[in-house]
């Protein structure tokens, strides 16, 4: 038996290899292959060896109406460098589109609601991967990424019981409030993109300072240089995703939550005992309600919050 098994070995890699081959070829619908070639060979030593293809870039692309001057060769190049690094990374983009079965409905009609582009929802997806409890080195955090002096700045409640940073629906009210307020300074949706990462005084500083306002005139710190093109390529795929060779069947999306809201009107001493007062668990209320981040929630005098609870 372990002869035997050592000798089909290579069948097995080749087998495996040529189905990931495919997808591969399947994936780059534009991308043509020389005659009699193939995506995968086997080496001497029995091992796949695969053959990985630049992405094709689209003929032409844009942020919420705004065209990208891909005509020219050095801003072609930065949206070429953001899709080779998001193109084969097919675990996190099946799970984002997974994910946004869930949360895009209420970034959506957030967005739509406040007059904001829909493409700002792939400003999200660039900051956090719709991943909500996404907190950064510096203590940005959930699906906007605001940090904790920023978000009050914005209408967002941050205390030790309350971080509504975590409360996609309010974040992303914040998160438009901001968009709209760079967009009024700078005078183009990319801009306030842009700025988003570097803040709107750092986007200011190198306007200024190069005597150009277009972001694509201008030249910044490597993250910002990328940001815009990682949310344009992010914009590409995920909304086009059997390019990349990401099969994935609506119904396989993370459906939305659905859930009751209570009104609170009183101080909660004990978010557990509450929890099952109101026939569900802890668990199940931290689930539906991140942005609780204590034991207790503290109402004050006047105040009151919504609490999802399981349908």
């Amino acid at each position: 038996m372990q002869q035997m098994k050592f000798k089909t070995k290579p069948v097995i890699y080749f087998f495996c290899g040529l189905a990931i081959g495919v997808a591969v070829v399947a994936g780059i619908a534009s991308r043509k292959i020389e005659p009699g070639a193939t995506t995968v060979e086997v080496n001497n030593e029995g091992r796949p060896q695969y053959k990985w293809f630049s992405p094709a870039l689209p003929a032409s692309l844009d942020f919420s109406g705004e065209a990208v001057p891909l005509d020219r060769w050095e801003v072609k190049e930065r949206l070429d460098r953001e899709m080779i690094v998001n193109y084969y990374v097919h675990g996190s983009q099946l799970y984002i589109l997974k994910l946004a079965g869930r949360y895009m409905p209420v970034i959506e009609e957030r967005l739509k609601a406040n007059g904001i582009p829909d493409d700002f929802k792939y400003v999200a997806v660039a900051e956090s991967s719709l991943q909500q409890n996404a907190v950064s080195g510096v203590g940005a955090s959930s699906f906007w990424q605001f940090m904790k002096d920023t978000g009050p700045r914005y209408g967002l409640e941050i205390s030790d019981e309350v971080d509504e940073r975590f409360n996609v629906a309010r974040a992303t009210d914040a998160a438009c409030k901001y968009f709209k307020e760079a967009h009024d300074k700078f005078g183009t949706w990319t801009a306030a993109a842009a700025s988003y990462n570097c803040g709107m005084g750092g986007y200011n500083s190198q306007a200024d300072f190069q005597g150009a306002t277009n972001y694509y005139d201008l030249i910044f710190p490597d993250e910002t240089n990328r940001y815009v093109f990682r949310i344009l390529a992010l914009k590409y795929l995920l909304s086009n995703p059997k390019i990349a060779g990401n099969m994935i069947d609506p119904a396989e999306a993370y459906k939305p939550l659905k859930g009751k809201d209570v009104e609170v009107t009183a101080t909660i001493a004990d978010l557990a005992v509450w929890a099952k007062a109101n026939n569900t668990t802890y668990k199940m209320l931290k689930i539906y309600n991140p942005w609780l981040r204590a034991h207790k929630l503290t109402v004050k005098l006047g105040k009151k919050y919504i609490i999802q609870l399981p349908a």
